[in-house]
């Protein structure tokens, strides 16, 4: 199984970031994790803070993976364009979160993913990757 995990914007300052929401821990050590613990896994990772990038590698999922997991960041609540990347292709995609958003400000309760995608995971930390890589394994 091939799975690629795409973050958003902002998403490459975690550890930095915001701890007492995002946590003090690096996505790129965090990644190692993954895939330590999900060897039979071939996971891909990209980031990007350019919403054109983002919709370019979800445009060619169909191409490479089994599945995608999504954490658009601020663009979870913008982007028209990565929702309508998403219903264009056929690769599934969980939508994952690290904080909750409903528990945030109010513009963070809209997505404009979740309608499109197979499932959604948030409020768990770092957590809500391995959830979602599970929700794949476990189809």
């Amino acid at each position: 199984m091939k799975l690629l995990i795409l973050n958003g914007p902002n998403l490459n300052l975690l550890g930095k970031r915001e701890p007492g929401i995002y946590g003090d821990q690096t996505f790129e050590g965090f990644f190692k994790q993954l895939q330590s613990r999900f060897s039979a896994v071939e996971l891909s990772y990209f980031q990007s803070n350019i919403e054109g990038e983002l919709i370019t590698h979800i445009q060619n999922a169909d191409d490479d993976y089994d599945g995608v997991i999504l954490n658009a960041g601020a663009y979870t609540h913008t982007s028209i364009g990565i929702g309508d990347a998403i219903k264009a292709i056929a690769t599934p995609v969980v939508e994952v979160h690290i904080s909750n958003t409903f528990g945030r400000e109010e513009f963070r309760h809209q997505s404009y993913i979740s309608p499109n995608a197979r499932g959604v995971i948030l409020g768990f930390g770092l957590q809500s990757y391995e959830l979602a890589i599970q929700s794949f394994l476990d189809k």
